[in-house]
C-alpha cells in the first residue's frame, strides 16, 4: 500500500475534514507518518498547480477547491446561498461575534429571513442573548469555503484576501 495514495484517498472520500488521529486510524498509520503525507500532499499539489488543495481547517485536513477555481463548482453546488445571504454571511463571519440586532441595523430586517436559513445550513452558530443573538462562524463555514484559519482573524484576513 502507497501511503501517500491511501491519506489521499482518505481524505478524498470523506464528508468532511480529518483529524490527523482520524487519519491515522483509517489508514492504519501511525499519526507520524500521517502528518509527514499530508506535509508531502501539500506540496505536490502545489507544486502541480492543481485546482485542488489540500487544506487545514483549524487542526483538521480536507481536500479543497482552490479560491480561484471555486466559481466552476457554482453551477454543480446546490444554489442554497443567495447573494443576499452571502452578504449576511460575510458580515457576520467579518465582525463575528456580532449581535444579531446590530447586524439588521448594518443590514436591514432581511437579516431576519437570512440567519435562520445560515443557521439551519450549519454556517452560522446563534447564541441567545438577551433579546437577540450573538452570531459567529461554525467549522462548517470554514470546510464550505475552504478557509484555512484557525481563528477570527484568520478568517478576517481571508476574507479581505478575497476583496482584492
Amino acid at each position: 500500500m502507497d501511503a501517500r495514495g491511501a491519506v489521499e484517498a482518505t481524505l478524498f472520500t470523506a464528508s468532511g475534514p480529518l483529524s490527523v488521529r482520524e487519519i491515522a486510524e483509517r489508514t492504519s498509520m501511525s499519526e507520524e507518518k500521517v502528518l509527514n503525507v499530508l506535509q508531502d500532499l501539500i506540496r505536490i499539489y502545489d507544486m502541480m498547480n492543481s485546482a485542488i488543495k489540500i487544506a487545514k481547517i483549524g487542526n483538521d485536513y480536507a481536500m479543497a477547491l482552490r479560491e480561484e477555481y471555486a466559481h466552476f463548482s457554482d453551477n454543480y453546488s446546490a444554489g442554497e446561498i443567495s447573494k443576499g445571504m452571502m452578504k449576511t454571511l460575510a458580515t457576520i463571519a467579518y465582525n463575528q461575534p456580532i449581535m444579531q440586532s446590530t447586524l439588521a441595523q448594518n443590514i436591514g430586517a432581511r437579516v431576519y429571513e437570512d440567519v435562520p436559513a445560515l443557521i439551519e445550513l450549519g454556517l452560522v452558530h446563534g447564541k441567545k442573548v438577551g433579546q437577540s443573538k450573538e452570531l459567529t462562524t461554525t467549522k462548517k463555514f470554514m470546510e464550505y469555503f475552504g478557509i484555512e484559519a484557525n481563528s477570527k482573524d484568520g478568517i478576517r484576513k481571508w476574507i479581505e484576501s478575497m476583496r482584492n
